[in-house]
């Protein structure tokens, strides 16, 4: 049980890790904060990142993601891709990305799975290769091994292992591997944020070889990426019969900065920005969302807030609310509680929210 640097109040819902309770950083967030950012810095200290996104006047402008990163010479982005050598940008670019990639059976565990068309065959035969759930296609998952923020609940942290792996694939060796039995392609990782460009020349590249063909391209991203590239996503995602699946982590600023070492205020105005195009197909669904119930931090408050947000834009975005398991600094959480899952389920649906459900429920306790 850890015990809150602030209020002094021991509890088993306050990280160790992280150092403060969820009630003071809302409401003593200067001080919260100094503390969060100790945590931040130490776990990326670990792995050779930079504590925060550079902002040298005289560096080179990355301008990918919500950091916009300055680069000094010789220094590196805040995902750790790209570097200033002699003034110019090196690293990855639209055509070498840091990525690995698998071919995922149909139906998959993907956060879409209950209302996308490789998992329930809506929009068939326009978008969907069945009726039912595509059994017999594959989703080619994309994996981005760098991220945009610095979740210290990460859920798929080993990522940071490779962040400077030597070998960065093309996209020609991404798209060989789109065959006649590939139905979607989906981006996660990490996050998509920081390659958006390889993911977006992979897609046009993809889907002009499967020309004629279904290929769904879908994205799963915490919503980070500079607004430039978000069109052409939502595109691509509207054409195919494709999604995007938004992580909202909190809505409470201060909140969301303790838990990700980064704003919120990008992911938000993207969303409400991405909403816009479900006018152009509003089934299958094209924007859903997520939200991590992280036991001690994410109550229902916030789901609360977050679904209003949601519900104002579009009540008929589906929503999934996902059981949580305790990893990377935050392992010392317990799993999230049943009644607090189901409450909150009950709590977006209240909220005016159609389409609600709960994941993950084999984590439920």
């Amino acid at each position: 049980m850890a015990t809150c640097q602030l209020c002094q109040r021991p509890s088993p819902d306050i990280s160790k890790a992280l150092g403060v309770c969820r009630n003071c950083i809302r409401q003593r967030p200067d001080e919260a904060l100094k503390i969060t950012a100790r945590a931040h810095h130490f776990s990326r200290a670990k792995y050779g990142l930079p504590q925060e996104p550079p902002s040298d006047p005289r560096g080179v402008l990355c301008n990918q993601c919500v950091n916009e990163c300055q680069i000094p010479e010789n220094g590196l982005g805040y995902c750790g891709l790209r570097s200033n050598h002699k003034g110019r940008l090196t690293g990855v670019s639209a055509r070498r990305g840091n990525l690995s990639w698998y071919r995922d059976r149909l139906p998959t565990n993907c956060v879409a799975d209950w209302v996308c068309p490789g998992g329930t065959g809506a929009g068939y035969p326009t978008y969907a290769y069945c009726s039912g759930s595509e059994v017999g296609y594959t989703n080619l998952a994309v994996f981005f091994q760098a991220c945009s923020f610095n979740c210290l609940f990460c859920q798929n942290w080993h990522f940071k292992n490779q962040t400077f792996a030597s070998h960065h694939p093309t996209v020609d060796e991404l798209i060989r591997d789109v065959d006649e039995r590939t139905a979607c392609i989906c981006y996660f990782g990490g996050d998509p944020s920081p390659q958006l460009s390889f993911s977006l020349s992979a897609s046009r590249l993809a889907r002009k070889k499967k020309h004629g063909r279904i290929l769904r391209i879908c994205w799963e991203t915490n919503g980070s990426m500079n607004p430039k590239f978000l069109d052409t996503m939502m595109d691509l995602a509207v054409g195919s019969g494709g999604c995007v699946k938004f992580d909202l982590k909190a809505w409470d600023p201060h909140l969301h900065i303790a838990l990700t070492g980064v704003t919120n205020q990008r992911t938000l105005k993207n969303f409400a920005k991405a909403a816009a195009s479900i006018r152009f197909r509003p089934d299958p669904p094209l924007l859903l969302a997520s939200t991590l119930l992280v036991p001690g931090y994410i109550d229902e408050r916030e789901v609360h807030a977050i679904a209003r947000f949601i519900a104002d834009l579009n009540p008929d975005i589906p929503y999934s609310l996902l059981a949580f398991y305790p990893n990377f600094y935050m392992a010392d959480l317990p799993l999230t509680p049943k009644r607090q899952a189901e409450h909150c389920e009950q709590i977006a649906r209240d909220a005016g929210l159609k389409n609600v459900r709960i994941g993950n429920v084999h984590l439920l306790i």
